[in-house]
């Protein structure tokens, strides 16, 4: 992938000296796409993100948007609004083969870059889902209330890397309505903390209260309305009196199964100082989310809460079928490296080879193969013959 871009110094970098956001990489804007392939363990579970520093002025023209792909799945449009912000796009995904590719392509204005990309293995109990066959979880918010700084929680107190961002950012439509009464508090003593998605440690030693019996709060959820995966961490932190309880029901979203239950943590978790973490397999949410907890006519402290999370299910993209692929690569390995080079990702999704024809079905199938003047020089590969929905071939070995 390094012969392809550019390496461009970033001029606005509000992360100091942090060496991964003092340069980005430019794509061409044409219509190819550009990929890096990531190597992965089959059926494990992954967490990838990519970020976007574009770090130079708005007074240089139109600031780029472009798409992302993870293999043939719609990751996101990356939209540079702010040349001086990092976006960040993170996807929970279980493997589906030994590599994925992270392609870049299909620019409506500027040209496709990216800053960094990662990938964390994740514990093997973490982020299971009913519906992983079929559904990445395209992660929307992550939030770490209570925060004593704007910074941003993550390795090394979370071993796993995530970013547990500061309930201290501001930006419209972050964390406003925010109810009369809400207070910070801290610990600084241990949480147990193992459970299945095992939040940090540092996550979980800050929280809001409602002293006066609400808490609540509005963000705005990207790509919404949609059908999510919510996580909610409550841990006791506070050490309360043998006359003293917390009890609260969540008002909103009314979802009944779960506001009709009465939160305790102390009797939830088993003690105080431990992590309670209800989920909400699917949950359908609002693109504007107010989400409330109201204290119990019989409880003496007001809500409480450590951090949220929430992903959106992303539908997985059905990939080129994969007798067609064993083909293509086994043609890929006679090309001319030049021309092997410029082939990357999917060879149909989202834009296809410029020397293959693809059909609209899903699946897609390979119906044309248009190789004459590409300076080959080996035989048609014996694969060919199981590509049956290959309709028209053009296969001209040069002399």
């Amino acid at each position: 992938m390094m012969s392809h871009g550019k390496s461009v110094d970033v001029v606005q970098n509000p992360n100091g000296d942090c060496e991964p956001y003092q340069k980005r990489r430019d794509f061409p804007t044409d219509d190819r796409k550009y990929c890096y392939i990531l190597y992965t363990q089959e059926r494990r579970r992954y967490l990838v993100r990519a970020t976007f520093l574009y770090g130079t002025p708005g007074n240089v023209g139109a600031y780029p948007s472009f798409q992302l792909y993870l293999d043939a799945t719609k990751w996101a449009t990356v939209t540079v609004f702010d040349g001086s912000r990092t976006y960040v796009e993170e996807m929970i995904i279980r493997a589906p083969s030994n590599s994925v590719d992270v392609c870049l392509c299909c620019a409506a204005t500027g040209s496709p870059f990216i800053s960094t990309l990662e990938l964390r293995p994740l514990n093997l109990s973490m982020y299971a889902t009913d519906y992983e066959d079929d559904f990445y979880l395209k992660v929307s918010a992550r939030v770490n209330f209570g925060a004593p700084s704007k910074d941003a929680v993550r390795y090394l107190d979370d071993p796993y890397d995530r970013i547990w961002e500061s309930d201290q950012v501001k930006r419209p439509n972050f964390l406003v309505g925010v109810a009369p009464g809400t207070e910070r508090i801290n610990t600084t003593k241990d949480i147990e903390v193992n459970t299945r998605e095992y939040p940090p440690v540092k996550v979980m030693q800050t929280a809001v209260v409602g002293t006066e019996r609400n808490l609540s709060y509005r963000l705005t959820l990207d790509d919404f309305p949609a059908n999510a995966r919510a996580f909610a961490y409550f841990a006791e932190i506070e050490s309360l009196k043998s006359n003293e309880t917390r009890k609260f029901r969540m008002l909103q979203p009314y979802v009944p199964d779960y506001s009709n239950a009465v939160v305790n943590i102390a009797e939830n978790a088993n003690g105080t100082y431990k992590l309670y973490e209800p989920s909400y397999m699917n949950i359908t949410l609002d693109f504007v989310l107010s989400f409330s907890f109201v204290q119990t006519e019989d409880s003496t402290k007001g809500p409480i809460l450590n951090a949220i999370e929430i992903s959106k299910y992303l539908q997985i993209g059905s990939k080129t079928d994969a007798q067609d692929v064993i083909a293509l690569n086994a043609i890929l390995a006679i090309l001319p490296v030049s021309l092997a080079t410029q082939n990357a990702g999917d060879p149909c999704i989202p834009l296809h080879w410029d020397w293959v024809i693809c059909s609209v079905t899903s699946p897609p199938r390979i119906t044309g193969i248009r190789l004459s003047r590409k300076n080959l020089t080996g035989a048609l590969p014996s694969e060919i013959q199981n590509m049956d929905a290959l309709t028209e071939l053009m296969w001209a070995v040069d002399e």
